[in-house]
């Protein structure tokens, strides 16, 4: 039946079935047999597409369905990439950002411009749009740098941003260019454009996010919460259209707008990129290849002259906006390719500009023929340059993110590995299970996919039939939230008639680096908690102790308060907590607010000026004002406090105080107590507590600077 259906199909096809299903063979083996070639896996998809477009064997016509799908892509593309953007990074980089903007749109201007004047003899108003058309560039190889895993490299950072600009420098070109040919440019025309965009910056930057965070808050279904991010994402894009600009524009806006709501560990952020990936952009990158018309090659000298001035021109004028970037800022020969090979390719925002001046008539000639802003020669070049800086793209992109990836491979400075960093979550209750699972990948290291133990204990003295069962429930739900988010979660389940000695037995068999403890939303903190957790748990095992009340989803808070007694950076557990203070900032991208004394404060602007994060100091409050910590929170904030043993240098009497101190203050927010490990409970005087080795004699500070630093490196 299924050869009948195939055999009998007229060309192009028009079954639905057998379309989506081409479709289909395409994305999954077109990147499998290309690879073997060493052709990048986007590459590809483009060749296919081609290949079975209708300037190939014509399978598939370029129909509404392929280009909704590939706006779509396109679209996704520069919203992932304002998502996935550090924004500690973008603000810190944005004036590199603007700089390396302005290369790339004012060399490409210049050149394009003498070209076209000098080279095709082109009038002023098609050299100039000739020339912003080589100023745009589409972030084609954005999603295999993602995939690579340098999609924070300071150099991505500041490409993206400068695509930000020179897009929409681009773009405004176009607008002005067709305006003036229509005759439709004055006074109206720059007041509604200003406007306009003021209008749609302020809604997508400023309403955006308080919508987003209103919403996910309250909805915590996953595909509510997905469909509800692309509608966001449309909603951008079309007030992008609104305003004037590329729809791109408005995508990235949106991207950056939700980019503090969505963390990079999450599992929407799974989700969005999921999705994407395998169907969105695929199908942007195949109707590219479907543009590509090879017949343009023999049609005449005219075409092929046009084309290989206009693809020599762009590639030379990103090439030396790439160059000039590197020498301004002293970046390396890998860091100058990345940006060389993310801005180099011509796809969308080209494309977008090509087709408007080819539709825009600008007279007829003599025999009555239109005369167009764009000639077919134009488009037809347009697409011979889009297929070769797309080749060209991909091809140094891929390179330069290698030997990237291997310049940044950690060393091992300590002998600290990442399969030491194992978290045991022990959980009892459904309605915090997916909170505390989540909090333990926003802390855990992003390098290391597996490492989550989730332990549930049965007492075998109550004699419940359905305990078990309840248990193993339990436990199958912390998996299904952990692979959510791509990482692999080990389910244990003990029967034990102590919880302490059940937990502690775990952790020592298990070698557990971290443990993660979780208190019910609804549900205060006896007083005695703490005194009873650090007799007990605590003195039984050495492990440094996350103690978390959600009060609502982790991604939704706005900052994060994290309170650091004096002395504490003297204590051999320092770097152990520090660095999973360190991933919370880079992985959910908030605000954090560090209350600390001088010297630990000296002390932590050193790590930062190695490893930035986004961070305000404030003065550690004195001991008799730590109670009126309400004063210091506002709506939507983390409280996250650092405590210590008694006989430690940070232990401080008034840590007795804490349980009056959250039952009264802290019912409506969110909460982490941390209980630093401590070498010494183990009797050991210095120990390096991933292997149990012994450290040499050397300064404390020393050892502790150089053990974060080890592991901050590795995040």
């Amino acid at each position: 039946m299924l050869l009948e259906l195939v055999f009998s199909t007229e060309l192009p096809i028009t079954n639905p079935v057998l379309k989506f299903l081409l479709i289909l063979l395409i994305i999954l083996l077109a990147p499998i047999f290309l690879n073997k070639i060493k052709i990048p896996p986007l590459l590809g998809l483009i060749i296919a597409g081609a290949v079975v477009g209708p300037n190939g064997l014509s399978l598939i016509e370029r129909d509404s369905g392929i280009i909704l799908s590939g706006t779509a892509g396109l679209l996704y593309i520069m919203f992932l990439a304002g998502l996935e953007i550090d924004l500690a990074d973008f603000k810190k980089n944005s004036k590199k950002s603007i700089i390396f903007g302005l290369y790339t749109f004012l060399i490409p201007m210049i050149l394009g411009l003498a070209a076209g004047l000098y080279l095709l003899d082109f009038g002023w108003a098609t050299s100039i749009l000739l020339a912003s058309m080589f100023a745009s560039h589409t972030l084609i190889a954005y999603p295999m740098i993602s995939k690579m895993g340098i999609a924070k490299n300071r150099a991505v950072n500041i490409t993206v941003g400068g695509t930000l600009i020179t897009d929409t420098l681009a773009l405004l070109v176009l607008a002005i260019v067709v305006g003036m040919a229509n005759g439709a440019v004055n006074t109206s025309f720059w007041a509604k454009l200003g406007f306009s965009l003021v209008l749609f910056v302020m809604i997508v930057w400023f309403l955006v996010p308080r919508i987003g965070r209103w919403f996910l808050k309250r909805y915590e279904d996953n595909v509510t919460q997905y469909i509800f991010v692309l509608v966001l994402l449309f909603t951008g894009a079309a007030l992008a259209e609104w305003a004037g600009v590329e729809a791109i524009i408005g995508a990235f806006l949106v991207g950056l707008a939700l980019n503090p709501l969505i963390s990079q560990a999450s599992p929407l952020m799974n989700r969005i990129g999921f999705v994407g990936n395998a169907i969105f952009i695929p199908f942007f990158l195949i109707g590219v290849g479907m543009l590509v018309d090879f017949r343009a090659f023999i049609q005449g000298w005219e075409t092929v002259t046009v084309a290989l001035v206009m693809t020599v021109v762009a590639t030379t004028a990103k090439y030396l906006a790439a160059l000039s970037t590197q020498k301004t800022f002293g970046f390396s020969r890998d860091e100058r390719r990345i940006i060389f090979g993310l801005s180099n390719a011509q796809a969308a925002a080209t494309l977008a500009a090509v087709l408007v001046g080819y539709n825009t008539i600008i007279g007829t000639d003599a025999s009555g023929e239109s005369i167009r802003l764009l000639s077919e020669s134009v488009l037809n070049g347009t697409i011979i340059m889009i297929l070769v800086t797309c080749t060209i793209a991909s091809l140094e992109a891929q390179k330069a993110a290698r030997r990237i990836l291997l310049s940044e491979s950690p060393l091992s400075e300590l002998g600290i590995e990442e399969s030491a960093e194992r978290m045991l979550i022990p959980v009892r209750n459904q309605d915090t299970v997916a909170e505390l699972i989540h909090l333990s990948i926003m802390l855990k290291s992003p390098q290391n996919p597996t490492g989550l133990y989730a332990l549930s204990i049965i007492n075998p003295d109550l004699q419940d039939d359905g305990a078990e069962v309840k248990a193993q429930k339990i436990l199958n739900q912390a998996s299904k939230v952990a692979a959510s988010t791509d990482h692999f979660l080990y389910e244990l389940l003990r029967y034990d008639t102590n919880v302490e000695h059940g937990i502690a037995s775990v952790i020592h068999e298990n070698k557990i680096s971290t443990l993660i403890l979780g208190l019910h939303e609804k549900h205060g903190m006896e007083d005695s908690f703490l005194g009873n957790l650090t007799e007990g748990l605590l003195s039984k095992c050495n492990t440094t102790t996350f103690i978390y009340k959600p009060f609502q989803p982790f991604d939704t808070h706005k900052r994060h308060l994290v309170f650091i007694p004096p002395k504490a950076e003297n204590e051999l557990g320092f770097p152990f907590w520090l660095v999973k203070i360190w991933n919370i900032a880079r992985n959910t991208g908030a605000r954090m607010i560090f209350y600390t004394g001088d010297e630990t404060k000296l002390y932590l602007e050193d790590i930062l000026h190695k490893h930035p994060i986004r961070v305000d100091f404030r003065p550690f409050p004195n001991w008799e004002e730590l109670g009126n910590i309400n004063i210091l929170l506002k709506p939507d904030d983390n409280l996250i406090m650092v405590l210590s043993r008694r006989g430690e240098e940070s232990y401080h009497p008034k840590f007795e105080q804490v349980p009056q101190l959250i039952n009264t203050w802290l019912k409506f927010h969110s909460f982490i107590l941390i209980y630093p490990n401590q070498p010494k409970a183990a009797g050991m005087p210095l120990m390096d507590m991933m292997h149990g080795s012994l450290v040499g004699p050397i300064d404390r500070l020393d050892w502790i600077g150089r053990t974060l630093s080890s592991l901050l490196r590795r995040k």
